[in-house]
């Protein structure tokens, strides 16, 4: 078999438990936190509070929808969904990444501008200094949890945490981690829109402030959208992934070539592989049953997020099949 190297696989084996505890998390952290912002943008009227208050509104409710997703793409397969459910993930995750554009970003943006437009009457703002302060501790630990599993997972699979990220179909974790890094933003931005607006007496700022914190939020939004854009409707395993996936078949003894692959991410932990297989002629029918289980088990040990694999026999079109190369000698 060919030395394993799982360095670009996306996939995020065993991962269902850690992603759920850190949505949790997640979850636990903006609810608290959203009362606390609301509260304080009341006392001290401003918009730049009420923007972060419904910004972790929607990211509560982004996470209650990321552990619906969780939980339903655990359904095992049946009847009628014969290739289980992992795809329904990606439809709740989007669902998500909506909420955190209409519920975060649109409210944002109409707080700033309408501020800018007919000013804001400022309060005390020592209460919402003391709940920026809280909640950026609690974010903070909440993007800890996060980070931490994605070099977990980046570690468990020998690749780079930063590459892992990008390239995860594990939209849950990815969602908490971009949707914290958002929210410490978004209150550095709300505290300096707070400190200028009593330094100069003027509630531009804090009208500014509720302005980017609704880009940010529109941004995080397209960023996640296009991510499950593409898994739902059907991101094939990374170049990389790819050619591993062919060597190893081609390690197989009976397989002569690989005339057509096929690959797709279903979810984290469930990666479909089909190819069309070029056997030697002088195979015989044991023999090539014996090399689809052979080949189908080597997958699996290199990945082991590879979850379905079929291999069609087909004969290479033009002459010459099965001439190009002996078969490799017997494991």
């Amino acid at each position: 078999m060919a030395e394993d190297n799982t360095t670009d696989t996306p996939a995020a084996p065993d991962g269902g438990g850690e992603s759920t505890f850190t949505v949790i998390v997640a979850a636990v952290a903006n609810l608290g936190i959203a009362v606390a912002k609301a509260v304080a943008g009341a006392i001290s009227g401003s918009s730049a509070m009420l923007s972060e208050a419904a910004h972790s509104v929607a990211d509560t409710v982004t996470e209650l929808l990321l552990l619906t997703a969780l939980k339903r793409s655990e359904k095992p397969a049946d009847a009628r969904h014969p290739l289980g459910h992992g795809p329904e993930r990606y439809i709740w995750a989007m669902l998500a990444s909506v909420a955190t554009f209409v519920g975060g970003a649109v409210f944002s943006l109409y707080d700033g501008i309408h501020t800018l437009a007919h000013g804001e009457q400022l309060g005390d703002p020592l209460v919402s200094y003391i709940v920026l302060g809280v909640a950026f501790l609690l974010e903070g630990y909440s993007l800890r949890t996060g980070i931490k599993q994605v070099r977990s997972e980046a570690a468990r699979l020998g690749a780079r945490p930063g590459r892992y990220f990008r390239l995860t179909p594990d939209t849950a974790v990815k969602a908490v981690v971009m949707e914290d890094s958002a929210a410490l933003v978004g209150l550095l931005l709300a505290a300096c829109g707070l400190f200028l607006g009593r330094l100069t007496g003027s509630g531009v700022w804090d009208g500014i402030a509720s302005i980017l914190i609704g880009l940010l939020l529109v941004y995080v939004a397209w960023v996640l959208g296009r991510s499950n854009a593409q898994l739902l409707i059907g991101r094939a395993l990374p170049p990389e992934m790819r050619a591993g996936v062919r060597e190893e078949l081609l390690s197989v003894p009976h397989i002569v070539d690989v005339l057509e692959l096929t690959t797709l991410i279903q979810g984290p932990n469930e990666i479909l592989v089909a190819a069309k297989i070029d056997f030697r002629d002088v195979s015989s029918a044991a023999e090539v049953e014996w090399a689809c289980e052979e080949a189908e088990q080597q997958l699996r040990e290199r990945y082991p997020a590879i979850a379905r694999v079929y291999l069609d026999p087909t004969p290479r079109r033009g002459g010459g099949r099965g001439q190009r190369r002996p078969a490799a000698s017997s494991k």
